[in-house]
């Protein structure tokens, strides 16, 4: 804001502290960022994790953009002298080649980005954040004093209970979990599934690929039933514990602990 000095000049306002610290939370804000902005930023936090992602990504630009360019060149008159033909060969190449990096870009960086999380305290809910339409992530619905947890989605396969924590704890805290979620939709299958590394567990980068697999056995249609039942259970549900540690500054911090990280 621009305040009149006694001199008759304009002076421009420092800004608040507030105002500072809302301008560094929108320059780290993903959901701020251009398009553009968003891929230098997944590109540099995954380099940190996969170091050779920048010659996977040359690699795949200059082997696939080759290959498109050699059909289009040859099958396409450019081997004749044809000017078009060259040019068409060019254009092919190159976007056969951005393609494929781009292509080569998401499948590393997801990777990345499962390898950050393994191991963490919610990584699993973390992971299945990840799929949008047709399924309802509720995390935490029930936990101990030990940090073992058990999260619920509800989709396509009915009803499925992820346990995150040490086994032989979590087998009790499940089998409470589907006593106290079979109260209210017995008619609908369910689902036990425990991340881990281990023989019978999931590993979290294969966590989304495993329950996307499960039969299917809920409709659409009856969605909205199952979840109205849900809420009316987790109503009744004790607060989830506050984390315990310095108070962040900021909503963005309270939910990485929250999360467990």
């Amino acid at each position: 804001m621009a305040k009149e000095s006694k001199g008759g000049a304009t002076a421009v306002a420092k800004p608040s502290r507030k105002e500072r610290r809302a301008a560094r939370r929108a320059e780290t804000d993903v959901t701020k960022m251009g398009r553009r902005r968003q891929i230098m930023e997944t590109y540099k936090i995954s380099k940190q994790t996969d170091p050779a992602l920048g010659r996977w990504m040359l690699g795949a630009f200059l082997l696939f953009g080759l290959i498109a360019f050699a059909l289009a060149f040859f099958l396409g008159g450019g081997a004749g002298g044809s000017i078009v033909g060259l040019v068409f060969a060019i254009v092919l190449g190159v976007l056969v080649g951005f393609l494929a990096m781009m292509i080569v870009f998401s499948r590393r960086a997801q990777a990345a980005a499962y390898k950050r999380i393994d191991g963490q305290l919610g990584a699993g809910a973390r992971s299945l954040s990840m799929l949008r339409r047709g399924w309802k992530l509720d995390e935490m619905v029930g936990f101990t004093r030990q940090q073992d947890m058990v999260h619920r989605l509800v989709g396509p396969p009915g009803i499925v209970l992820i346990g995150e924590g040490n086994p032989n704890r979590l087998r009790q805290l499940l089998t409470s979990e589907r006593r106290k979620t079979e109260r209210v939709v017995s008619e609908v299958k369910i689902h036990e599934v425990l991340v881990g590394k281990d023989e019978g567990q999931v590993p979290v980068d294969k966590l989304v690929k495993h329950v996307r697999k499960l039969p299917k056995d809920l409709k659409p249609g009856d969605m909205t039933d199952i979840l109205n039942r849900m809420k009316a259970l987790d109503a009744q549900r004790p607060r989830v514990p506050l984390p315990h540690g310095p108070v962040p500054t900021s909503m963005k911090g309270m939910r990485g602990n929250a999360r467990g990280r």
